[in-house]
């Protein structure tokens, strides 16, 4: 299905690395990538599923690209507002991937799906998790999340490695150098605590997140620095220092480890 449209493009920016990503109307307009039919195949069954915080598939432009509809409100782009941060959001964000978990583990992907690689457990697939929920992919309405967007990153995953995942920006697990200002106050174990208990996770996982944690520092590290090759967006990131963020990241956790650990238990 094409659709034609006489409305302005207004350039989307927050992203990382997908450039070209554009607001016509009440749709976004994004290029493609070998990915597209299988990320359009999971948002149409979250649809079905009645998930509503995720962007509804409307077909493709004149120009190839793919249209969705646009999700009102604000992304949590930096410098963040003061509201991204609160425990109220932290404790509305585990809700919605709750949510958007529950509504993917009866997704099953088209026989020669195509996902874009990245980190992941060792562990066998229990769902297609999101994979990049950071705070730039999830919009907030009245101060709280209400959506995730841009699900490139999107893979068959466990449901603790996209935890693992939200929790490494959100927390957050990281340098407090390499945060926003009102990121570095925060205390990242009764958050962690906060997000467990208000997801619902179990116990056998809340023992495991910590070393998931560590393992997906070092794949990312890996991951990344193999992307960046490729050039584009990748390679800012990493000529910007991504690769040394995610070892200080590494490195802290290790020294708070116990401390962390404490609040999980």
């Amino acid at each position: 299905m094409f659709v034609t449209t006489v409305h302005e493009e207004i350039p989307l920016t927050g992203g990382d690395v997908t450039d070209g990503v554009v607001r016509v109307g009440n749709t976004v307009r994004r290029p493609t990538r070998p990915s597209t039919p299988s990320v359009h195949a999971l948002l149409r069954h979250l649809e079905a599923a009645g998930f509503d915080g995720a962007p509804r598939v409307m077909g493709f432009d004149g120009q190839g690209r793919e249209i969705l509809t646009y999700l009102e409100g604000e992304s949590g782009a930096r410098p963040l507002p003061p509201y991204a941060v609160t425990d109220e959001a932290l404790v509305a964000l585990a809700g919605l991937l709750r949510r958007f978990h529950d509504a993917a583990v009866s997704f099953r992907p088209p026989r020669q799906a195509i996902w874009e690689n990245g980190s992941n457990d060792d562990r066998a697939p229990e769902l297609v998790g999101h994979c990049d929920v950071n705070l730039d992919n999830v919009i907030f309405r009245d101060g709280l999340p209400y959506g995730l967007i841009d699900f490139d990153l999107a893979r068959p995953t466990t449901r603790l490695f996209d935890i693992v995942t939200t929790l490494r920006h959100w927390a957050p697990l990281a340098d407090p150098v390499d945060l926003d200002p009102l990121q570095r106050e925060l205390e990242a174990g009764p958050r962690l605590r906060l997000f467990c208990d208000a997801y619902g996770l179990a116990p056998r996982d809340r023992r495991r997140l910590l070393d998931l944690a560590r393992l997906r520092f070092s794949r990312s590290y890996i991951a990344m620095r193999a992307r960046a090759a490729s050039g584009g967006g990748w390679a800012r990131m990493w000529a910007e220092g991504a690769g040394s963020r995610i070892r200080r990241a590494g490195a802290w956790l290790d020294a708070h480890q116990d401390e962390l650990h404490d609040h999980l238990v």
